[in-house]
């Protein structure tokens, strides 16, 4: 079978990727607690071998159908899970609106049913869901004249800048608008000496430039989101809030505030 092993959380009510490396990660002393604490579940998406014989070359609607026989032959239930599947337009459109709103599903793949199996390739394309949300811009990557990159960040309880994030490269014209109020920082900016990965769970570093933390960016993000808001895949600059100030921007945690 293929599928993805997930992790649930119940003390935050979401899907966790950071328990999903915990559960790798632990030793046989640890694993047995962690499994009761926090259960994974694989859910399930395909089938590529059945009684030693191999499917990949069967189209995806049939590998589909003797899926289904098989959860209900050998009555799996949890932590087997069969993933649901439509192929009706308006209950996929239902699904990415509602079913995203736990943090952890990102969106909707969709598959051709007459495709076979191709191992090592993308087949298929995935959808996600983007909401819209603010945070502080902290620092750059480029110059200030021409910034490449925004990399965000939002207050914690205590006053702190903690990072969320960056953005993809931005458009000439949205490195254009946000250079024109782009200020260098003042000493004892709460990012001094700080290091940014180049992406979610990468060793390479950006070479960022500090800037003066009082400009609020309305991005668009995915439902990927780590504990305390942090997210696992860039975010998309949409415009400069110029209207809100830091103090308004949502606290370090929070989630999106609208759908995109």
């Amino acid at each position: 079978m293929d599928g993805e092993l997930l992790v649930w959380d119940p003390t935050e009510g979401q899907l966790s990727f950071e328990a999903l490396q915990r559960r790798a990660a632990a030793r046989a002393r640890g694993a047995a607690a962690l499994a009761v604490r926090t259960p994974a579940y694989l859910i399930v998406f395909d089938l590529l071998q059945a009684d030693g014989i191999e499917l990949l070359s069967l189209p995806y609607r049939e590998r589909r159908r003797r899926l289904e026989v098989l959860f209900a032959a050998c009555g799996l239930s949890a932590p087997w899970t069969l993933c649901p599947m439509t192929t009706d337009l308006a209950k996929a459109r239902e699904w990415l609106e509602s079913w995203t709103d736990v943090s952890g599903v990102e969106g909707i793949l969709i598959k051709n049913t007459n495709q076979r199996y191709l191992p090592n390739h993308r087949g298929w394309t995935k959808i996600r869901r983007r909401d819209t949300t603010e945070a502080i811009i902290g620092a750059i990557t480029g110059a200030l004249a021409r910034p490449q990159l925004l990399i965000l960040g939002r207050h914690d309880d205590s006053g702190r800048l903690r990072s969320v994030g960056r953005t993809v490269a931005l458009r000439p014209d949205q490195a254009r608008q946000v250079a024109e109020h782009l200020e260098a920082a003042d000493p004892g900016h709460p990012w001094t000496g700080a290091r940014f990965a180049a992406a979610w769970g990468s060793r390479e570093v950006l070479d960022v430039v500090l800037v003066r933390p009082d400009l609020v960016a309305e991005v668009s993000a995915d439902t990927a989101v780590d504990r305390g808001g942090v997210h696992r895949h860039p975010l998309r600059f949409r415009r400069l809030r110029m209207d809100m100030a830091v103090q308004e921007a949502p606290l370090f945690g929070a989630g999106s505030r609208a759908a995109g």
